[in-house]
């Protein structure tokens, strides 16, 4: 009798262990699931081959996709700017020695750190103005973007083709915006981009300003921009250069920014 209830004591203890030997259950965090639905989306959607190329030439949208928060810090002659944006929610700010702007997902605020008054731009538009251009090209596979054909753009006796971006009725803060981005035929990097201004009062809202793109940098496997230089303008076509703005200190990570960073500040003004 011994020996019976022993065996089965055994065999009891035997069974419990190859139950406890199951697989564990995988957890899929919420992050997991956000990377899956974003690069999921990237490829269900319906881009131009030719826009497709470009993606891929500068290093692919899954990969963009795949990103959440992009820093970046530009030198200014009253010192230098960072902007920091989470890539999924936009929240951002824009940092510098005069004034800190922020979008906290909802409200654009504005800081002033100086006793005069604020000079720059709108901060309604001005807060993300330079992350879209730095984003170039990833940023034109929003939601919300129609997309044709554009005539090609001749500079220096090389052709461009040019790829237009317009936007549907109420996206953004200035749908009636238009984009022409110009690439290599042959490498299919983006060289130059063609974009009207319709939040600066006194200007021609219909004509092409122009930035040329011929200086990338590899960060986290993506061609971001080095450089950017601004051009003059005449009859939808560049003429001389101007401006060149320099990107350092790019940061593109996986993670996101904390929330918090882009709370007003006690002494902001949130703007109407």
């Amino acid at each position: 009798m011994k020996n019976y209830f022993f065996a089965v004591t055994l065999l009891f203890v035997f069974s419990a262990c190859k139950e406890n030997k199951a697989e564990p259950e995988t957890i899929i965090s919420k992050a997991q699931t956000e990377d899956t639905l974003n690069v999921q989306e990237a490829k269900n959607k319906n881009y131009p081959e030719n826009l497709t190329k470009v993606f891929d030439a500068h290093g692919g949208l899954d990969t963009w996709k795949a990103m959440k928060s992009l820093i970046f810090t530009m030198d200014k002659p009253d010192g230098k700017e960072v902007i920091m944006t989470n890539l999924n929610s936009r929240e951002a700010l824009l940092d510098n020695p005069e004034s800190t702007i922020g979008f906290n997902g909802e409200q654009v605020w504005l800081l002033n750190k100086t006793e005069e008054a604020y000079k720059g731009y709108d901060p309604k538009y001005g807060y993300n103005l330079m992350f879209y251009f730095y984003a170039m090209p990833f940023i034109l596979s929003d939601d919300g973007i129609n997309y044709a054909d554009a005539e090609p753009l001749v500079v220096e006796g090389v052709t461009y083709p040019g790829i237009q971006i317009t936007y549907n009725a109420g996206v953004g803060e200035t749908s009636d915006d238009r984009y022409v981005l110009y690439y290599n035929p042959t490498t299919y990097h983006m060289e130059w981009l063609g974009y009207t201004v319709s939040f600066v009062p006194g200007i021609d809202k219909k004509e092409l300003h122009f930035r040329r793109y011929d200086n990338w940098q590899k960060v986290n496997g993506l061609l971001l921009p080095k450089t950017i230089v601004g051009y003059g303008y005449k009859d939808d076509k560049p003429t001389e250069a101007k401006q060149s703005t320099e990107f350092i200190d790019v940061k593109l990570s996986k993670n996101e920014i904390a929330s918090s960073k882009f709370v007003k500040p006690e002494k902001a003004e949130f703007i109407n």
